[in-house]
């Protein structure tokens, strides 16, 4: 496992590298062209992350992590959102926090009515299906803001994980007045590895969740107001993750 330089993926690879190697990483141009938006659109995207509400779950005691949280249907082109629900998680893929119902603030209503939210969500879809020919997608979103303004802040504190899903995409928003956050994908079943640091807004992980592991390292603070936004996004056949015992 090497530190290098992020090891992008070229747009029309998308799936290819996808289905080979378990994960793709795209550049932050190839992702607006992907999403049908432009940067200006992104820009106006990112600043709902000034507007999240503080994560009153984690186990350690921490104030770092602010977050909202959205459920969708996705079949196709055709995107619904889904009734608010708790987030669930099995406690063999979050050992931290699995096994809790645990019901985060909705992502506005401005936020989901944004093109470039629906933008970001649908392609994404789309490569899923291509990926593995599954049409109906329940896709959960993540908007995460981990800050440094009480020294460390932990993007994964539950470290390296699955998410148990079919699919996650984690996309950097921003970061600013931060050290670290070094991004680690792990095969799950063999020895190999890549590490990067995401560093350019809207860069973009996509992951197959049964075939890699995942985590980014802790942040420190580098200046005033430090902080790390990323948008999780989900894609799961079958159903949410506690709707069918899972």
């Amino acid at each position: 496992m090497t530190n290098a330089e992020p090891p992008y993926t070229l747009p029309s690879r998308l799936a290819a590298d996808l289905k080979q190697d378990g994960y793709a990483l795209l550049r932050p141009a190839d992702v607006r062209a992907m999403a049908g938006c432009s940067e200006a659109e992104l820009s106006q995207l990112a600043a709902s992350w000034d507007n999240l509400e503080l994560d009153n779950y984690l186990k350690d005691s921490g104030r770092y992590r602010r977050r909202r949280h959205a459920c969708f249907v996705q079949r196709g082109a055709e995107l619904e959102q889904a009734p608010h629900r708790a987030h669930w998680q099995p406690v063999e893929y979050n050992a931290l926090h699995g096994g809790m119902r645990r019901l985060f603030a909705p992502v506005e209503p401005g936020t989901v009515a944004q093109g470039a939210w629906q933008g970001l969500i649908r392609s994404l879809g789309e490569v899923c299906t291509q990926v593995s020919g599954t049409s109906q997608w329940f896709v959960e979103a993540h908007q995460f803001r981990i800050d440094t303004l009480e020294g460390i802040g932990r993007p994964t504190p539950e470290g390296a994980h699955r998410d148990g899903v079919d699919f996650v995409a984690v996309l950097l928003v921003g970061r600013d007045h931060i050290k670290g956050g070094e991004t680690r994908v792990f095969e799950a079943d063999g020895p190999n590895g890549k590490r990067f640091t995401m560093l350019e807004p809207w860069t973009l992980l996509l992951l197959d969740d049964a075939r890699v592991i995942h985590e980014s390292t802790p942040i420190q603070p580098d200046g005033a107001n430090g902080h790390r936004d990323t948008l999780v996004l989900t894609w799961r056949a079958g159903g949410f993750q506690g709707d069918d015992g899972s």
